[in-house]
């Protein structure tokens, strides 16, 4: 790289709005994670009870 060059230095807001995004989508995705292994839990935890009506027909 040359020294003399006069390059703007990187925009740190730019840099901050990727990281927001990041962690955006790694708390929205922990939500869905979350809500996904409470409802398979809820099914287990009807099914060990000897019930036989437990999930939902779709």
């Amino acid at each position: 790289m040359d020294p003399q060059r006069n390059e703007p230095p990187p925009d740190p807001r730019r840099t901050t709005l990727i990281a927001l995004v990041f962690v955006l989508a790694l708390v929205i995705g922990g939500l869905f994670l979350t809500y996904e292994l409470r409802k398979m839990s809820q099914i287990q935890d009807c099914a060990m009870q000897g019930r036989s009506n437990c999930a939902p027909i779709e």
